[in-house]
């Protein structure tokens, strides 16, 4: 695992539980078993709860997050339920993606500026192979009623015509916004509104 100088996120993961819990995401694990096996990258992975997950589907995943402290509890959860994860600590506004590298790429409540979040979404659809998918869940603005997560400024959050407009070479196979409960160790807790997609690149 490499390393890089210490986020505000170290702050946030250094406790002995795990903030968002040790269980996946519940979007995430409804449609990654209808993915084919490959090689996936999980972006802002935080303690590994997701890219565990995908691991444990037969996927060889790579996991990265900004925080030391998180990447090092992923390893520690991944250890913890027999499976292998490659977890690298980067500032993902730096992180080369790749071209045409990865079978799938999973972002679970990855919030960014909007300028950030434009340059990230362009990377990513380039970096998903053809014939690869995109798994994605955010806060939309409604987030802020509720305020059970995610962050407390609406040009961080995500609705569907925000993600049509940053994936225009995708086919969306499943997109919507709704309300859902969610769940996910002390940092996810209450009624909450997102957007979910499931979206493929085509061949």
């Amino acid at each position: 695992m490499t390393e890089r100088p210490p986020t505000r996120w170290d702050e946030r993961y250094a406790r002995d539980e795990y903030l968002f819990g040790v269980e996946p995401n519940d979007f995430l694990a409804e449609v990654a078993p209808r993915i084919p096996q490959g090689k996936v990258l999980c972006l802002a992975d935080g303690e590994g709860r997701n890219g565990v997950y995908v691991a444990s589907l037969g996927h060889k995943v790579t996991s990265i997050d900004a925080s030391n402290v998180a990447s090092s509890k992923a390893l520690q959860l991944a250890e913890q339920k027999g499976v292998a994860i490659d977890a690298i600590v980067a500032d993902l506004r730096e992180y080369d993606l790749g071209e045409a590298s990865w079978d799938c790429v999973v972002s679970i409540f990855f919030h960014m500026p909007p300028d950030m979040r434009r340059d990230m979404h362009g990377r990513v659809e380039r970096a998903i192979k053809p014939g690869g998918h995109l798994i994605l869940e955010a806060y939309t603005p409604k987030q802020l009623e509720y305020r059970t997560g995610g962050p407390p400024t609406v040009e961080l959050l995500q609705t569907l015509e925000i993600l049509k407009e940053d994936f225009p070479g995708l086919t969306f196979i499943h997109a919507v916004e709704k309300e859902r409960d969610v769940y996910e160790g002390v940092g996810h807790a209450g009624h909450a509104a997102v957007v979910q997609l499931l979206a493929r690149k085509p061949e």
